[in-house]
């Protein structure tokens, strides 16, 4: 299979790169990113563009499956309106571009709470962001929904509380569901998913991606 990969140079999409470089059933693994990953490989094709003409690099977006791992905070976007721009505007145009290239099958790392109906903005960008990819009419539509991430190396103050809060009721065995994922595993999940999931519309959520981890 070839890949197209956007958001490889974040925490999960980094791990992600990796995998499906290693992973023998990937033949070509393509990458678009504002500045380079560093990465060399025989499989891979790096190209560092302007998301704000990414209708210019259409005939680049080819391949079998395309995974999105982009996104970002409000703080870092500056604006709820950047923070549309980049999680919600670049990976629907790319799922469209894609799709009209004819790449069949589309993984997106989503958000737990996401959904259309609800009163927060990110979780309601998240939703729509499944909604508009789901109208495309993907083969295979594969959405990732966990929870808390590991990410290493986090600077994010908030982030480092809620983890260890979690861990501390983990470790007497309440919210067990509820335990923080390790990015590198969830790109581990993400790479085998589209191989071993069927056609059609998958949501893989917080405990079912543990057990989904556990069988693959």
């Amino acid at each position: 299979m070839k890949a197209v990969i956007i958001g490889a140079t974040g925490s999960t999409g980094g791990f992600l790169v990796d995998e499906l470089l290693a992973d023998k059933d990937y033949s070509k693994v393509t990458v678009f990113v504002r500045s380079s990953t560093g990465k060399q490989h025989d499989k891979l094709a790096e190209h560092i563009i302007d998301f704000s003409s990414i209708e210019s690099y259409k005939k680049l977006i080819v391949g079998d499956v395309i995974f999105s791992c982009l996104g970002t905070t409000l703080k870092d976007a500056g604006s709820k309106k950047n923070q549309w721009k980049i999680d919600y505007d670049i990976p629907v145009t790319f799922a469209r571009l894609a799709r009209e290239n004819g790449i069949f099958s589309f993984v997106l790392l989503s958000s737990f709470n996401a959904s259309v109906d609800s009163s927060i903005f990110y979780s309601t960008m998240k939703g729509e962001i499944e909604e508009s990819i789901s109208e495309m009419d993907y083969e295979q539509f594969i959405i990732f929904k966990p929870g808390l991430l590991l990410r290493d190396g986090s600077s994010r103050l908030g982030e480092k509380i809620i983890v260890g809060t979690l861990k501390l009721f983990n470790s007497i065995g309440l919210l067990e569901r509820y335990s923080p994922m390790p990015t590198s595993l969830l790109a581990e999940k993400l790479a085998k998913a589209p191989k071993v999931l069927p056609t059609g519309t998958s949501v893989i959520k917080l405990d079912r991606i543990f057990d989904f981890a556990k069988n693959t």
